[in-house]
């Protein structure tokens, strides 16, 4: 088994976490998104994991090199032409069975016994109210009859959740080509449900299977959700603090030093962070930042930023002073 993971965007809507990184290696309790992802699939050994990176790549060979023993591969996506065509940039070795997966999501799914179906291929699916920025999928009895890319109706509820199986991937990458050479597109990118759709028109048998949890961690709004999930299944760690309130869950990294503090509900706080006289819930403090006198909520900090004299919500990128008391923000280190 393979296993495929495109993550060449830009991230654009979690702005400004991702100008200084990929979205894939944003924090969320304690560890980048990415990290969560390939722990699902360390047990089953991978044959190999090709990663299709762009935008900051060399951070995601570097995180995953020195976190996990995979058998990698790096794939460089450089002309952002959709999901279908990130895949077909990884065609040489794309053969036998396969798993997709895109990590803005993250997924509690059964992916036991997958080389065993009989079907060509299986959609993992959630059912949603609103199915119009998703993918859908139509069955009549076990099999998938049609997908559509972003539906303008609300007629079908079970959507792809971005996590597929193909038993034999050279026959995704015919269909890939065929999308390519026509260039058939849709809203101007090659979509892997094109694609999909054209191996069922050719007669392969497509299955579903629906997932228990599906969370989303494309938004800032959505990546705090994801971060309040993680924490209450699992994920959650606390640390002896002597003279702070933790209210759980929480995940405060060991080497976190915080003081006079109280912290939580649902707040991740990075390695090496510094916490001096704050009072923050439902927020994520990443790797490195500094925090002094602050009320916080709904907040995502991030990497060696330092944040000082303020109450409110926050988005703040990486590498960064803020100085709320005297109103000024300036890159960390410049002179004021």
């Amino acid at each position: 088994m393979k296993v495929i993971i495109p993550l060449a965007g830009l991230g654009k809507r979690m702005r400004p976490q991702t100008w200084s990184k990929p979205k894939p290696l944003l924090n969320v309790a304690g560890k980048p998104v990415l990290g969560h992802v390939l722990d699902k699939f360390v047990p089953f050994a991978p044959e190999e994991v090709i990663f299709v990176t762009g935008w900051l790549g060399e951070q995601i060979t570097e995180y995953v090199g020195a976190n996990y023993q995979l058998n990698a591969r790096y794939v460089e996506q450089r002309e952002l032409k959709g999901q279908a065509h990130a895949i077909y940039l990884a065609r040489e070795y794309l053969q036998g069975p396969c798993i997709i997966v895109f990590v803005d999501t993250l997924f509690e799914a059964d992916l036991q016994g997958l080389v065993e179906t009989a079907a060509d291929g299986v959609l993992y699916v959630k059912e949603v109210e609103d199915p119009r920025r998703f993918g859908v999928v139509v069955q009549e009895g076990e099999w998938v009859t049609r997908l559509i890319e972003k539906p303008e109706t609300c007629e079908h509820h079970n959507v792809m959740v971005g996590l597929y199986y193909v038993r034999e991937g050279r026959e995704l990458v015919d269909a890939i080509e065929h999308l390519i050479i026509n260039n058939k597109q849709t809203r101007g990118e090659f979509y892997l449900a094109d694609a999909l759709q054209a191996m069922i028109d050719r007669g392969a048998h497509f299955t579903t299977r629906a997932v228990g949890v599906w969370e989303d961690c494309g938004t800032p709004e959505t990546l705090l959700h994801t971060n309040r999930y993680l924490l209450e299944n699992g994920h959650a760690q606390n640390a002896p603090l002597h003279d702070s309130l933790i209210v759980p869950p929480v995940y405060i990294a060991k080497s976190a030093h915080i003081e006079r503090s109280v912290i939580g509900p649902y707040v991740t706080v990075g390695a090496n962070a510094t916490i001096r006289n704050v009072v923050m819930s439902d927020s994520i403090v990443d790797t490195g930042a500094h925090l002094e006198c602050l009320i916080l909520s709904n907040a995502l900090i991030g990497q060696n930023t330092y944040v000082s004299g303020s109450i409110g919500s926050f988005n703040i990128g990486d590498d960064v002073a803020v100085d709320m008391a005297h109103a000024r923000f300036m890159p960390k280190g410049a002179s004021s």
